[in-house]
């Protein structure tokens, strides 16, 4: 059984590609996780998360029922060890959609598994995707804006780095990775230059020093 990760800053576009693997790729399962955070509509318990308080929640941290847990954006994530005994059960190999703190959490708790960085093209681009919600205000967008370009900044973490300009191009090289084993469809010297091209324009884009300079951080 091979375990996949998929990590990717807010806005990147993994849960999008993650869905349609789901629906194209049979040997292919996600892994539910729990959380703290209120379901969103349409969000089914079971289907998308496990939800949960914030004192059940712990209650499994205390019970060691988690591989990893993180607080992201005030909320509890973890992933339990009973999820991954369910996919295995039914012979497919697991996606874990976890965020960077879980990755580094996990990572010497699973030395073989595959791990996939998913990178916007820009982080103008990764902007527009959060403003086109339309969910958040600019204050959350903001904060998650921030909190992209932290964690862009630890994609060298992760063996694989893929980026999603165009969605089917990354599509089909995530499935052939995942399915395939073809991992050398995404360069990761390409990926390194890029993230070093992302973290530049972080720091010296006019429009990033405006919002900087509009939002008071």
């Amino acid at each position: 059984m091979t375990v996949f990760v998929v990590s990717a800053p807010s806005g990147a576009g993994k849960t999008t590609l993650n869905r349609r693997l789901l629906q194209e790729c049979p040997t292919l399962e996600m892994s539910i996780s729990h959380t703290t955070r209120s379901p969103r509509k349409g969000e089914q318990e079971g289907v998308h998360y496990y939800f949960l308080d914030r004192s059940s929640f712990q209650s499994l941290v205390e019970e060691g029922a988690f591989l990893e847990w993180a607080e992201v954006h005030g909320n509890l994530y973890g992933t339990s060890f009973k999820e991954l005994e369910r996919i295995e059960k039914q012979g497919k190999s697991p996606i874990l959609e976890i965020d960077v703190q879980g990755w580094d959490n996990i990572k010497p708790k699973l030395p073989s598994a595959v791990s996939i960085f998913i990178l916007p093209p820009s982080l103008r681009s990764l902007w527009e995707r959060l403003e086109s919600r339309g969910s958040d205000h600019v204050e959350q967008r903001w904060r998650r804006f921030k909190n992209a370009y932290a964690e862009i900044k630890t994609a060298n973490h992760y063996s694989i780095l893929l980026e999603n300009q165009d969605l089917e191009e990354a599509f089909q090289k995530l499935k052939s990775i995942m399915v395939a084993g073809n991992y050398q469809v995404a360069s990761r010297e390409d990926g390194l230059r890029l993230c070093k091209r992302l973290n530049e324009e972080f720091e010296t884009a006019d429009w990033i020093k405006g919002l900087r300079t509009q939002m008071g951080s």
